[in-house]
């Protein structure tokens, strides 16, 4: 970080606080807990330093200290360090249970969001299946339905003179489909049949099918 161009987040302050000050701050492994009061002994250090301003510093530091690496290294009978890596108070043990706190809490926070993720992309995929199976039954449903009224179809033929009786079931040809009814009375001009609703109606012969 050789240029002057100011910091813009905290992950990057964190880098350059790290490379000043390699024997106090790090960016992987397990962090050293810090001297209480170091932001002030960082201020104080980078004072003219253009590329971070002390609210950065502070982000960082919260964001720094907060870290489940950092909180792991906050253990009993560890010394805190300053900026210069020179070890200063042995952590109290109430920071010791503090960041122990701390750090189991941030796990759960992580483990119910994973799980809410997980039920979230669980639900998702079952309506995508749902939808996709709904797609391929109404697909298939309209070949068959064709397929069946094509068959009934060819299957029907015109009733032959001698088959127009009293009491014979037929299927009558309404323009758009066939109904089964049953012969009831037989007319000069036309032939009366019951359809399977009970309804009673006056057809001629040539519309009624075997």
């Amino acid at each position: 970080m050789e240029n002057s161009e100011k910091l813009t987040n905290s992950k990057e302050v964190i880098a350059y606080i790290a490379e000043r000050f390699p024997k106090c701050f790090t960016v992987e492994g397990e962090a050293k807990p810090l001297k209480i009061g170091i932001f002030q002994d960082l201020a104080e250090r980078l004072n003219e330093d253009p590329k971070v301003s002390k609210t950065q510093l502070r982000t960082a530091l919260r964001q720094y200290t907060s870290s489940w690496r950092y909180l792991h290294g906050v253990k009993a009978g560890v010394n805190r360090v300053d900026l210069d890596g020179n070890d200063c108070d042995v952590l109290e043990q109430e920071h010791v249970d503090h960041a122990l706190k701390a750090l189991e809490e941030s796990k759960a926070k992580v483990r119910t969001r994973r799980k809410e993720q997980a039920i979230a992309k669980a639900t998702k995929e079952g309506e995508a299946k749902k939808t996709r199976a709904k797609t391929v039954k109404s697909s298939n449903t309209k070949p068959k339905t064709a397929t069946i009224k094509k068959k009934l179809v060819e299957t029907t033929r015109v009733l032959n003179a001698d088959e127009v009786i009293v009491g014979k079931n037929v299927q009558v040809n309404m323009g758009s489909g066939n109904m089964p009814a049953t012969i009831v009375e037989i007319n000069k001009d036309d032939v009366r049949v019951r359809l399977n609703n009970g309804l009673v109606m006056a057809v001629k012969a040539e519309h009624l099918r075997s």
